[in-house]
């Protein structure tokens, strides 16, 4: 990847869930609220060819464990969610891109990949939603400072 295209993607996802996260933290203090950023599995098991991906991520679950330091002195809960392969537009996107260079159609991609990962299937957007309503549901409220995975099993470690 190019420099251009590193710096796009520090301040798309890592400099845009900072400078929201400061921007709200007087009011998050003020309502001893919760944060929850999205990282992504490849933090915690990078790959070479999505190398910026993985940086960031990890970077990613690394501010969000600095922010629940300050947090638990604010009273602010701050938590990561890493989740692994989700069908969402962006993952149709990347499969249509990714089909043709490697000789098949989406249709085939799409249901090659899980077999691949070691997964039985995708994971869907609700289910990733559904666990980022548990950490800041009152049940998680002395979870802070953790990564949570949700991955189908794809990571194969604990």
């Amino acid at each position: 990847m190019t420099d251009e295209q590193w710096d796009h993607g520090l301040a798309l996802k890592l400099h845009g869930a900072r400078r929201l996260t400061v921007a709200a933290w007087p009011s998050l203090r003020e309502a001893k609220g919760s944060v929850v950023l999205m990282s992504g599995n490849s933090a915690l098991f990078p790959k070479a060819p999505y190398a910026a991906v993985g940086t960031i991520n990890a970077a990613i679950v690394a501010l969000a464990k600095a922010f629940s330091d300050r947090g638990i002195t604010d009273g602010v809960q701050v938590n990561s969610v890493l989740p692994g392969p989700v069908m969402t537009g962006r993952r149709r996107s990347y499969l249509e891109h990714w089909a043709p260079l490697h000789d098949m159609t989406v249709d085939e991609a799409t249901a090659k990949f899980p077999q691949e990962a070691g997964i039985a299937r995708y994971g869907e957007p609700d289910e990733i939603a559904e666990l980022m309503a548990f950490l800041v549901s009152p049940g998680a409220r002395w979870m802070t400072g953790s990564a949570l995975r949700m991955d189908g099993g794809e990571v194969k470690s604990v």
